[in-house]
């Protein structure tokens, strides 16, 4: 599992983790989030997330 973060807010997706507040399951790789899905916390879409190292 990885993490993506939001390069603009700082916001982190993790997939081990998902998001159940937006109905994405524990264990949804970053590919398998909705194309049009955009960060809860400044509203960038996925295009602007980079993925971390742990």
């Amino acid at each position: 599992m990885t993490i993506y973060m939001c390069a603009v807010f700082g916001w982190i997706y993790d997939e081990a983790a998902g998001l159940l507040d937006h109905g994405i399951a524990p264990g949804t790789l970053w590919a398998n989030v909705p194309a049009n899905w955009r960060c809860p916390e400044c509203n960038v879409g996925k295009a602007d997330f980079v993925m971390c190292e742990v």
